[in-house]
Order: structure tokens, then sequence, then C-alpha cells
């Protein structure tokens, strides 16, 4: 394997229909890490697509508590758990989020979920609070987590540093507050929302919506002097040409290289 992959499980915004919710696996030599898991059961099925069985992973990480990211976890943990009760999972499972998202995930658990299924938690699947600026390892990465500054829903991204000191950043799925630059200033890669086009702001109304366009993250980060860029939690209505139309719009602000990536595409991270 090389030093990092992302698999790209989803890269739609909450509503979309025709893609699946933003949310990604990271790979590299000694770790799986999910992160978010989008809405419902679909992420199963994006994992098994990807060739990912849910007792492979390392752990998951969750950024925030809207639905379209967490929901999809509380299938991740079944599926899981069941695998655990069954004796095919014989090892421990970690979740990693701030107070708020871990509340939600284990309060849907509990209430929705067999007593078979949540007695797993707290015993062999594990959640693990983060608080702004915390170091988490897992496996070969190391995760300096930090508040994103939401003023919707209290989020976290993480600034990643992999096995060969490249830095990952992903910011959540919300705007860049200038609070984080110190996490976000220079990275190998940004992992950047862009809602819409900067040309269809008036049908998709991104800044009503706190989100950004493509051409908002380019100018980004160009003014952050990150060296790869790539773009997710869009809208759906026309996925044939997303690639083609906001790599265009985010290059006209941003010499670095950009990625707009589709469900199920592998970015390998160099």
């Amino acid at each position: 394997m090389n030093a990092c992959e992302l698999v790209m499980l989803g890269t739609g915004n909450a509503l979309v229909t025709r893609c699946y919710n933003t949310c990604f696996v990271m790979q590299t030599p000694g770790a799986r890490l999910l992160v978010d898991a989008g809405g419902g059961n679909g992420v199963l099925r994006q994992l098994e697509l990807a060739g990912i069985t849910p007792d492979s992973l390392s752990a998951l990480y969750l950024t925030h508590a809207h639905t379209d990211h967490v929901l999809g976890a509380v299938w991740v943990v079944r599926a899981i758990a069941q695998r655990m009760c069954a004796g095919q999972h014989g090892g421990t499972f970690h979740v990693y989020g701030h107070d708020c998202v871990l509340h939600v995930l284990d309060t849907i658990c509990r209430l929705t979920l067999p007593a078979k299924v949540t007695s797993c938690i707290g015993e062999r699947i594990l959640f693990h609070e983060v608080k702004d600026g915390d170091c988490v390892h897992i496996g070969d990465v190391e995760l300096l987590c930090f508040d994103i500054r939401s003023n919707k829903e209290k989020q976290f991204g993480f600034r990643a540093t992999l096995p060969d000191s490249r830095m990952l950043v992903c910011l959540g799925d919300e705007p860049y507050n200038e609070a984080c630059r110190a996490h976000v200033e220079g990275a190998d890669w940004l992992l950047c929302e862009a809602f819409c086009l900067y040309r269809d702001r008036d049908t998709f109304k991104p800044y009503e919506k706190h989100h950004s366009t493509a051409l908002d993250a380019g100018r980004l980060a160009g003014l952050l002097g990150v060296k790869n860029l790539l773009l997710y939690h869009t809208e759906d209505t026309d996925l044939p040409h997303r690639k083609t139309l906001y790599t265009a719009e985010a290059a006209q602000a941003f010499s670095g290289c950009v990625f707009v990536p589709d469900d199920l595409e592998r970015v390998e991270v160099s």
C-alpha cells in the first residue's frame, strides 16, 4: 500500500440522491480510519463496493452530529457489534469525536439497537472524547483534532501527520475560520467542502447555509499555501460534469493540484 490512500465512499451534501453523503476511509500501511459515515445504512453498501469490511476498520472519527454524518455510524457500530457477538471479531473498535457527537451516537444506538448489540458499547466498542488541540494516534497516523468554530453545530476537523510526514487537513463540511490558520496553513493536502459552483450560488444559496463554493475553496487554498486541494460535500445535479466544472472553477484562484473525486474513487496522497 502507498503511504496514504483516500477511499471516497461518498462525496455529496446532506440532500443528495445521485451519490452518497460525504465520508471516506483514510488508509495507510498501519491504519484504516473511517471519517464520518453518511446518513444511513448506505455506508455498508459503499464499504462493500470498496472492498472494505467494517471489522477491518481501525477506528471511526466523527466530525459532528448532523444526520448526513452521524446516522451511518449507527449502522457501522451495529455491523461491528454483531460480528463481535458472533465471535467473528476478536478485537476492539474505537470511535473518536467531541462530547456532543458521541452523546448523539450513544443515545441513538441505545434507543434503536438490540441490547445484545449495545452491550458491546463501553466494553469492546470504545467511545473516546477528543477536545480542541488533542492529539490521537491511530496506527501510524497522528491526528491533531481542532474545533473549526462552526456557528451551526459543534464540529471538529483534524490535521493528520502521515507516515511519510506529509500533512493532510480535513476541515469538515463548513468554511474555514481564521482561528484555525495554524492547523491548516502550508498543508500538503486540504480536504474542503464546496457546496456548489460560484456561478450557481443564487440557485443553491451556499452562504445562507454556511457553506462555500468551488471558487471560494480555490481562493482559500491559494491564501493558505497548500499544495493539493480536494473538494467534496457538493450538490449532485450534474455529476457527469462535476469533476471538470469544479476543478476549472477552483483553478481560477489556485495553481496547485485540484481533485474532485467521485463516489468510490481512490485518491493517492503523494
